[in-house]
């Protein structure tokens, strides 16, 4: 398809779409009437820009269905967020956005180099979270084994890859190294096994830490992106270069804009993702604030698909820590920490109060076999991890090596940082 025929698409799609919230939804037709903004008016798809933000609050208000732009009677599915922020937000799927998730994740995993041939180990939650059910129902529809094994039961999963015949596996990039750790524990050697890739999601990772994953189990490492509000995963994938995540931009409208002044940025400047929805009749997003920090990768794809590209997830405004005016994202630790020998990549920030100021500790991992009887080598160690900290980032932060696996895991999304700040009275 050429760019003139998908945009032509877009904007067809993109009018059907604001006449369907407009008429079936409270809070846009009140928005909409606010900003003086009538879904005929819009001729372009320039004129979205003056078309109102939705944000999470907005579903949060409207909880549980008052966001539907479908009667209850023609929805047939509904996934929820954890709520581990504040309210949960619901969304809901007719039969035709199902149809067109199952359509997407299969594009996804056929972009991770997967087939008919393939089996695909799910460990991505099932229930209310989307991730399972959205790799679940991509996968049979590519035509491929697939294994609804879910999260959890470690020791099991690893049994599973290696008995079942995995070849593709979809989990947390976190999850992926604890698979490896376990695998390694167990005496299992993964280069043995038949895995050739893993699609990751669902949290920031780093590039260091996807050399790490390739290293320990030996596959192709995937970046894949999606969110509830917008869909679930199938929103956008990297393809077999690894060079950004192209965009399914025949369902989805792709802005990046300033988190501040909510200006439209130029494509290879960063700046939060903004999505609308272009086919979900269920629940659909009108320019829905994700928070998550990337860009628009300009240029185009060797790999040959003409959607635009944007770059992996490197941190959200919301999980952006301000340490002495500087801007941190967890992520930029994580890419540091998994350049260093002698560290493992399992870390935590802890934020804390000293007197009135905020304060910053990195914890680091150590690898299994570091004597802590060596303590001229463990200082040099943690002198060298800040350090190359503060080269990086252009502040000094506290460094504190801890011991192998003292860090808990996750068996979903990683905690990186532990603010420990209102235990102690500073907010």
């Amino acid at each position: 398809m050429s760019r003139a025929q998908l945009e032509e698409l877009q904007l067809r799609r993109l009018r059907t779409v604001l006449a369907r919230v407009h008429g079936n939804v409270e809070t846009y037709r009140r928005k909409f009437d606010e900003a003086g903004l009538a879904p005929a008016s819009v001729s372009s798809l320039e004129d979205l820009e003056a078309v109102p933000f939705t944000v999470k609050d907005d579903l949060r208000a409207a909880y549980p269905y008052g966001m539907f732009a479908a009667p209850l009677h023609d929805i047939v599915r509904v996934h929820s967020s954890s709520g581990t922020t504040g309210q949960i937000t619901v969304v809901g799927y007719t039969a035709n956005d199902i149809s067109n998730w199952a359509d997407l994740m299969a594009r996804t995993i056929a972009c991770a180099g997967g087939t008919a041939d393939d089996v695909v180990q799910v460990t991505y939650g099932y229930g209310l979270f989307t991730g399972g059910l959205g790799v679940h129902y991509g996968s049979e529809r590519l035509g491929a084994v697939t294994v609804p094994i879910s999260g959890g039961m470690t020791k099991r999963q690893v049994q599973v890859m290696r008995d079942f015949g995995t070849t593709i596996l979809a989990c947390t990039p976190s999850y992926a190294l604890l698979l490896a750790e376990t695998a390694g524990e167990m005496g299992v050697d993964v280069r043995s096994l038949p895995l050739r890739a893993g699609i990751f999601g669902a949290e920031p990772w780093s590039e260091n830490m996807r050399r790490q994953i390739e290293r320990a189990l030996d596959v192709k490492a995937i970046d894949i992106y999606g969110l509830s509000e917008v869909l679930g995963p199938g929103v956008a994938s990297e393809c077999l270069e690894q060079d950004g995540l192209h965009v399914n931009e025949d369902h989805f409208l792709i802005e990046i804009v300033d988190p501040e002044t909510l200006e439209p940025v130029p494509d290879g400047e960063r700046g939060e993702v903004v999505f609308t929805t272009l086919t979900k009749e269920g629940i659909p997003v009108i320019r829905y604030r994700t928070r998550d920090i990337s860009r628009i990768v300009p240029g185009e794809c060797p790999c040959g698909r003409t959607f635009r590209r944007m770059e992996r997830v490197t941190g959200r405004t919301d999980d952006m820590l301000i340490v002495r005016g500087v801007n941190v994202f967890p992520s930029q630790i994580e890419q540091v920490l998994a350049g260093i020998p002698g560290v493992a990549p399992h870390y935590q920030v802890i934020l804390s109060k000293r007197g009135a100021m905020d304060h910053v500790e990195v914890h680091v991992e150590v690898v299994p076999d570091t004597d802590f009887d060596e303590i001229r080598e463990l200082e040099t160690l943690r002198r060298k991890v800040a350090s190359e900290i503060q080269a990086a980032l252009a502040v000094n932060l506290d460094v504190k090596l801890v011991e192998p696996k003292s860090i808990e895991r996750s068996q979903g999304k990683a905690k990186r940082v532990v603010d420990a700040r209102s235990e102690q009275g500073g907010v």
